[in-house]
């Protein structure tokens, strides 16, 4: 299937991985659940760290994101250890693995098979199945609706993210066709230029997720940092002409007031020393919603600027030859 038919898939992607979500056959800890630790990379990953930004005003427990062959130290049989692996290989996430076995801890994995799968099997974990044979960045709709759904069975969250997500759906389905025509817009803005994607921390990981996207489907570098903290260092670059650079700045209606202050300020320093810059203005009712909106205009955008520079937005061999050269260990 083709890169742009499966951005086109997303919210069947979403509906079809609620309904997985809630067959999914789970069991409880046999101890008290005192921290959480998503551990995946790339597409497998990046769910990882919006559902930390989702959550981290009503999670009472930390929740931490790996993206490491190591585990940190807090490990132990009160960890709840999420392996997000979508091909069920990655050889970082299988070391972590074995160190989340190794140490007892509350496992649930979330993959389409692979070595993971056959693991999780044999040691008798809870493993929530997805669809395989596509791009793992092609499946983030499968493989982050599953979290949400594993928090909620562990009593770590509420069930009102089954709604959200519905509401969700609903929006994009609705805004689709300008979500497009807005993707194409920018796309055309970025090609032959360097990205910069600037947002308020609390949507960082929708940045990070659309710096892959331009990385892997426009074969692209790209970069992205967080205000206010780029305030404090990152705005001091700007004082030469930058023509090569783009600046993609989100703009969402819960944006802290003086961040959105300082996002005015910031825009002013970048246009002054000649970069472009563009608003990417999100929308709906709450963070759930407004993440998966920007997240989907992204997808749509590195899609489009693959099709204008006319090349495979599929293609990653460069990453196929980097692990190849690390077979040979």
């Amino acid at each position: 299937m083709l890169m742009k038919d499966l951005v086109a898939a997303f919210t069947g992607h979403l509906r079809e991985a609620m309904e997985i979500g809630s067959n999914a056959r789970l069991t409880k800890s046999d101890h008290p659940i005192r921290n959480v630790l998503i551990t995946g990379l790339g597409g497998s990953g990046i769910g990882g760290s919006i559902i930390a930004q989702l959550t981290d005003k009503s999670m009472p427990v930390p929740l931490l994101v790996n993206k490491d062959y190591f585990l940190p130290a807090f490990v132990d049989r009160h960890t709840l250890v999420i392996v997000s692996s979508y091909s069920g290989n990655t050889e970082e996430t299988l070391q972590a693995m074995d160190a989340a076995l190794a140490k007892g801890a509350k496992i649930t994995c979330v993959s389409s098979g692979g070595k993971i799968a056959a693991l999780a099997k044999e040691k008798g974990l809870d493993l929530v199945s997805i669809p395989g044979g596509m791009p793992p960045r092609a499946c983030f709709g499968y493989s982050f609706t599953q979290l949400p759904y594993i928090l909620q069975f562990h009593g770590l969250i509420g069930d009102g993210f089954r709604q959200d997500l519905n509401d969700t759906i609903s929006l994009l389905d609705q805004e689709e066709q300008h979500i497009q025509k807005e993707a194409r817009s920018i796309a055309e803005s970025l090609v032959g230029k360097l990205p910069i994607i600037y947002c308020e921390a609390r949507y960082e990981g929708v940045a990070v997720r659309f710096r892959q996207q331009i990385n892997e489907n426009s074969k692209m570098l790209c970069w992205h940092n967080v205000l206010p903290e780029m305030n404090h260092n990152e705005l001091v670059g700007w004082t030469e002409a930058h023509p090569e650079a783009v600046v993609l700045m989100f703009r969402c209606e819960d944006d802290y007031f003086r961040t959105q202050k300082r996002m005015e300020i910031s825009r002013d320093v970048v246009r002054k020393h000649g970069a472009g810059y563009i608003e990417m203005a999100a929308k709906g009712r709450t963070q759930l919603q407004r993440s998966l909106y920007l997240l989907h205009l992204g997808d749509w955008i590195s899609w489009y600027i693959a099709e204008i520079k006319e090349i495979d937005a599929t293609e990653v061999r460069v990453i196929d030859f980097l692990k190849n050269e690390l077979s040979k260990m």
